[in-house]
């Protein structure tokens, strides 16, 4: 079985096949290597082996192995990846650097006043529902382009992109070029689409960063 620095190399080399595949610059995608249930001894060789950026599904489970992870290896850049629920937008803007999950108008809320609070601005995404599955986070595709607006008019948010996970079983092709449609409408140039089963096809519909976890780190 492949470790997962080797899982690494071999996830990166198909990023780079993709996006010359699909006519993109080299390096235009952002690997995401997804840690979450994984704890800092099985992350420590992945960083060791140049991969900066992470993502938690969970502020709590994140809280308990990053700092001392941020502070042995500097320039880590962690993405929060999972639902954030409005009790924990304090510790979630100390602790990440991008959240990927700003879904609703209460969260955005609390997140300008912690960012105001603590002077701290990370990088923030709008999920959205792409297959308005009623158990899954993320503003419904019709709403998602005025909620973008409000977050900037409204609550002085910077929104850098949107993000979405499509319904497991579809094809995920449309549900990413719903996203990429949406970020064009809402005049917003990042992508966080694909995951290990699907981001190549991502990268064909213009995503600019992947959330990859199991064909990294293996199954949990």
């Amino acid at each position: 079985m492949a470790s997962p620095v080797e899982e690494l190399f071999t996830v990166k080399a198909k990023i780079a096949a993709a996006e010359c595949e699909a006519g993109r610059q080299a390096g235009a995608v952002t690997l995401v290597a997804v840690s979450k249930t994984f704890d800092a001894a099985d992350i420590g060789p992945v960083i060791e082996a140049g991969q900066r950026i992470f993502g938690e599904n969970r502020v709590q489970e994140a809280q308990a192995k990053w700092p001392a992870l941020k502070q042995a290896f500097p320039g880590i850049e962690l993405h929060l990846i999972g639902p954030l629920q409005s009790n924990k937008a304090k510790e979630a803007v100390a602790l990440f650097d991008v959240i990927e999950t700003v879904d609703r108008e209460k969260i955005a809320a609390e997140l300008a006043k912690e960012i105001a609070r603590q002077g701290r601005s990370p990088g923030l995404y709008v999920q959205v529902n792409t297959g308005s599955e009623p158990q899954k986070a993320g503003i419904e595709p019709r709403e998602a382009v005025a909620f973008v607006a409000r977050c900037r008019t409204v609550h002085g948010l910077v929104i850098e992109g949107l993000m979405c996970i499509p319904p497991a079983d579809e094809n995920p092709g449309p549900h990413f070029a719903l996203l990429e449609k949406l970020a064009r409408e809402a005049g917003l140039e990042k992508l966080s689409m694909g995951m290990s089963g699907d981001y190549e096809t991502a990268i064909a519909f213009g995503a600019t960063s992947v959330r990859v976890g199991s064909a990294i780190f293996g199954s949990r």
